[in-house]
This record gives structure tokens, sequence and C-alpha cells, in this order.
């Protein structure tokens, strides 16, 4: 069980019993030894183990502790050690100060107890520090069999690669040890062996979900939330650097975005709720965002946002809206905050008015809200639209259908920046020129109705009373007032606040409306207001239709006049044919009556004409003759 070190050459003076064999552990097993009170330092604790009976010739100075301890235990393990005892052997006692020991002085206490052949137990917890002691202090097989090198080594592969809970402890004691850590890929291979626990983990939950239907086909059933996933609490304690490269490998083994936004998600409420202040504080005007506080939280919003997976709603809105939250207030990277908009544009339909409601953490004087966010997260949505209308005609306006899901998406925001204007629209710091940029993100189709946006103007008006005429004709020319409701529109007819020109359409756009409904309540008295009241109706649908469902409609009646045209043509070669034919007739029925008449009556005047008896000679069978060649002709 135990390696042997060899017998130091003692002096005549020296008890036999100090002429003893120092046992060094071998088994990773538990050792039930007394424990030393931690309050004590690792030079207090060293008196308690290391044997009085030789006094010490060498002292072991490491970060501010001395250690008295003899040279021969230390130099038959530790190649360093035997170098620096042979720089000061002349002296009787040599005093040698160790620099920048990992783990400091608790890692070479340990080292020592190995050196004395002290029994203690290598765990996750110290391992990591042994592999770098042992490094530093040379305590390889070079110099002895077995050495402490080897045994952390072995404890490291064998038994925390097998365990993710161990590996996250190891990279837990990695913190202070890197960049040593790092180069004795102590941390890498942690990391690796998370990877792959998670990524096995979600094999198994995929293959525990497989089932038989009533139909006897194989299918994988509904997971619940987060099931199989056990892995994103055991990693949330981590610091946020060696946190990043563990959800970066895990990234890289294919494990779900969903598990890996869970596990972001997770991370992000302890490190910036639990732990900061700066979310216990919502009153608070400002943040320093020197503080050293700020810094790490600024870090930790960086790097999460740095880690979110591409597909989208692996993540929930709200936890976008509240990353560009702390984004703002920490005064987080351009290109961090530019991310955090880029993707929630992508998917603001399913947003809600108390996400875009991001407080203003700037100087005294600006608005309430932040208003520039917001409009940066419309027009990366208005570009989004203007992408997917770019596509292929082909692909894109073939299609019969009388909505597509980026107009229902259109329609769902459109409401959400009406109701986002009508709340931010009694700031008396709003500018007009930024709500009209606001107002004016979307395109002319997206509202079906302007009800929500003539609110929030009136909302507006009423909160900024000083406006000259002209701004208010230029904040009303957004309001399409055909498209109000009939409430709407007798609430804008009566409205003072409104310019006159915007009060005059109102009033023609209700006597128009007015003048409809009569008509088409009796339909026979005149029947062109009906076609007028068409035409209108017409035209607020057409305006209400999207350019890509318009020009659809427009394909379909396209190819509909076409064929009709092609059946008009194939009539008129019909009708141009039976008139040939029938003229072509026409013709030979008054020739044919003509010659009879005429033979007809020169018979009558011949006064040589013979009796009818003599039938060879006869006129009128002569003349029946010369019809028959007649008409025989072509």
């Amino acid at each position: 069980m135990f390696d042997e070190i060899p017998h130091p050459t003692l002096s005549a003076g020296t008890p036999l019993s100090l002429a003893l064999k120092l046992p060094v552990p071998l088994s990773m097993a538990k050792h039930h030894h007394h424990q030393l009170p931690m309050s004590k330092s690792a030079s207090q604790r060293c008196n308690e183990w290391v044997f009085r009976d030789v006094p010490s010739d060498i002292i072991i100075e490491v970060d501010g502790g001395a250690f008295s301890l003899h040279k021969f235990p230390l130099v038959s393990r530790s190649g360093r050690m035997r170098k620096l005892v042979a720089e000061h052997r002349e002296a009787d006692v040599s005093k040698i100060e160790l620099h920048g020991l990992p783990g400091g002085a608790e890692s070479f206490e340990l080292a020592a107890k190995f050196c004395y052949g002290i029994n203690f137990e290598i765990t996750a917890a110290n391992v990591a520090q042994l592999c770098c002691v042992s490094d530093y202090l040379e305590m390889t097989e070079e110099y002895s069999k077995n050495n402490l090198g080897s045994r952390a080594a072995e404890y490291l592969d064998s038994v925390v690669c097998k365990n993710l809970e161990m590996c996250v402890v190891v990279l837990q004691q990695c913190e202070n040890l890197l960049p040593l850590a790092d180069e004795l890929q102590i941390v890498v291979r942690c990391i690796d062996a998370i990877a792959s626990k998670a990524c096995v983990e979600q094999i198994a939950s995929s293959f525990s979900r497989l089932e038989y239907s009533s139909s006897g086909r194989l299918h994988m059933s509904k997971q619940p939330k987060c099931e199989g996933d056990w892995w994103i609490e055991d990693i949330s304690v981590l610091r946020v650097d060696l946190y990043q490269r563990v959800i970066t490998a895990i990234k890289c083994r294919g494990v779900r975005p969903e598990s890996i936004g869970a596990s972001l998600v997770n991370y992000a409420e302890k490190e910036l709720i639990k732990k900061s202040s700066l979310w216990n504080q919502p009153n608070q005007a400002a943040v320093d965002p020197v503080s050293g506080a700020s810094s790490h939280e600024r870090l930790v919003v960086e790097t999460i946002v740095s880690l979110l997976p591409v597909e989208k709603f692996s993540v929930p809105i709200t936890f976008l809206f509240g990353m560009l939250r702390s984004a703002v207030m920490l005064d987080c990277s351009v290109s961090c905050r530019l991310d955090l908009e880029r993707r929630i544009g992508s998917q603001l339909d399913i947003a809600t008015l108390d996400d875009l409601l991001i407080p203003s953490f700037r100087h005294a004087g600006d608005t309430l809200f932040d208003v520039e966010t917001v409009h940066r997260i419309l027009v990366n949505f208005s570009q989004m639209e203007d992408s997917d209308e770019d596509m292929d005609e082909e692909s894109v306006f073939e299609s019969d259908s009388p909505s597509s899901p980026s107009q229902t998406a259109l329609f769902k925001v459109s409401k959400l920046v009406d109701n986002y204007l009508a709340e931010i629209a009694p700031d008396a710091n709003l500018k007009l020129n930024v709500f009209v940029a606001i107002a004016e993100t979307l395109p002319a189709h997206a509202r079906t109705v302007h009800d929500g946006l003539y609110r929030a103007i009136d909302i507006y008006l009423k909160a900024h009373q000083a406006l000259s005429e002209p701004d208010k004709r230029k904040l009303c020319k957004l309001i399409d007032f055909q498209k109000l409701s009939q409430e709407a529109g007798v609430h804008a007819a009566q409205n003072e606040r409104l310019p006159v020109q915007s009060i005059v359409q109102v009033l023609y756009y209700e006597q128009l409306r007015l003048r409809n409904s009569l008509f088409c309540s009796y339909p026979d008295e005149d029947p062109k207001p009906i076609h007028q009241s068409w035409r209108i109706n017409s035209g607020a649908r057409s305006a209400a239709m999207s350019p890509r469902d318009n020009y659809a409609s427009l394909r379909r009646e396209n190819r509909d006049l076409k064929l009709e045209l092609a059946r008009m043509r194939m009539r008129l070669n019909d009708l141009e044919k039976d008139h040939v034919y029938m003229k072509r007739n026409l013709d030979r029925s008054s020739s044919r009556k003509l010659m009879s008449s005429f033979s007809k009556k020169i018979f009558k005047l011949n006064i040589f004409a013979r009796t009818p008896s003599r039938g060879p000679s006869s006129p009128s069978k002569h003349s029946q003759i010369s019809e028959s060649k007649f008409t025989e002709r072509p």
C-alpha cells in the first residue's frame, strides 16, 4: 500500500526512533483522522504533525507564513526543493521563500504532508490545488515513484471527470488557480466532461420519452419543462468566465437551444437579481458604472447576451427585455444592446406594453421612458418585414391565403405601438419629431383602424397645448380619417384640439358614410351613390391590405382576365366563320331566284312556243337544265 522513502543517514546521537519509514498515501478512500481546527493557519497546524525529535533544518516561507520543516522529506519528492536546497547547502538552517505558489499556504501544507507521509484525502475540493502545487514543486515521477502529480492526475481522470457535480467543484477551485490550471488542462478536462454529461442526459431523456401510440407508431411524448436538464442548477455556481466556456462547449455538443436558454435565464437570476443590489433598489435614480459591482454585472450581461442561441423563442421575450433594461442601466457595449434590440424586434408581435416601457436612466430633463431604444426596436421589426417582402415573388405571391403570418404580426405590433404612443404621449419632454418617428415606423397597411393612433395623438395634443398650427397639422397627417370607426369619427368631429383641415376631413368622410348607409337602405332611388359607396369601401379594403396580398389579388384577377380574353377571341373567330358561311349561302340563293323568274318571263313572251306535250323541245325543261348547270358551278 505504501511506498517507502530511503533511510536517511543519521548522526551518532540521533535517537533510533527517528530511523522510521514514512508512509505515502496511495488510496483515495476517506481516512477518519483528527481534523485540525480551520481557524488556525497552515503554519500553526504544521507544528502539530511535523515530528520534533529532530530539529528542523529548513524554513519555508509562503504568503507570510513560515513552515519549520526538514530538508530530506522535501528533497526526496520535490525537484524544485532539491534545487533550492542545493543553493543553500552551506547554511545550517536554510530559509527559502516560495513566491507565487498556486493555492498559497494551504496547498503547500498538503504537499508537505505528502512528503512527510501524512495521510490525507484527495477530494474534488483539493485535487486542482494538488495538481498545480505538484507542478510548481516539480513533484513528478522523475524524482519519486507514485509522486503527488501522478496521484492527483489519476484521481482527476478516474473519479472527477466521471461526475458532473465534482467537475463543477473542481472548476470552482480553479478560479483562483488560473492560468496554471489552464496550462495543466484541468479546466479543459472538466469542461469537456460537463458538456458530455449534459449531452448524454439529453439523449437519455429523449429516449425515455419514446412511446408507441394507439396506432402502433413510435413517437416522442411532450417533454416537461427542463426535464433532464438538472445540470442547469449545478453549473450556475461558476464564475462568469468559466460559465461562458462551459455553455460554449455544451452548445458545440448540440444540446437543445431551449435547455441553453433555460440555463442562461437561471444564471442571470442568480447573478443579477439575488446577488445584486441593483435589482433591489427600484427607485434609485442612477447607477455608477465605474463601481466594482456594476462592472461585474456589466460583464455578466454582456456574456449572457453573447451566449444567447440564434433560434427564436429559445428564451422568453420578457427575459430579453429584462436584459435590455440591465444593459441600458449598466451602460453595456453598443454591440450588446444592438443584439438585444435585434432579437426583440424579430419577435415583437408577442411583446406586451409593459415590456416596451423601458425607464430612462439618463440625466434630468429627458423623457420618462427610453423612446430611442423602442424606436430602434421598431426599425428592426420593419426591416424584417421589408426583407420578407423582398423574397421571391413566385414563392410568396402565388399563395391564395388571405393573409400571411407577417401580416398578422403587423396588426399586433400596430396595436402595441398605438398603446405605447398613448402611454408616452403625456410626457412633457417628448418631442414632436420623436413621436412622429415612432408612429411612422410601421408601414401604412399595418393599421386597418386608426382609432388607437387617433387616441394617442389626441392625448399628445392635450398634453402639449403650446403646439403651433403647422405642428398640429403635421401630427394629424398621420391619421387616415377614412379608417376611423363611427365612434371615433363622431369624437373627432367635435374635437376642438384638431386643426380645422382635419375636422373638415372628418366631417366629409362622416357625410359620405351617412349617405352610403342611407342609399344602401333604399337602393331603388338612386344607384350612383351605391357605386360610390362600393368604390370607397373597396378603396378602404385595398388600403387595409398589405402590398403582398394586394399584389397576389391583382395577379389572380390578371389571370382571370387573360382567360376571359382568350374565350372572347375564340368566340369572335367562330362568329366570323359563321358570318362568311351565311353570306355565301345568301348569295347563292339570290342568284337562283333571279334566273328562275327571268326564264318564266321569256316563256310567256315566246310566240313560237311549242305545246307542252313535246317535252324535249320545251323551254321550261331547257330552263331547268340551264339552272341545274348554274347551280353546279363552283
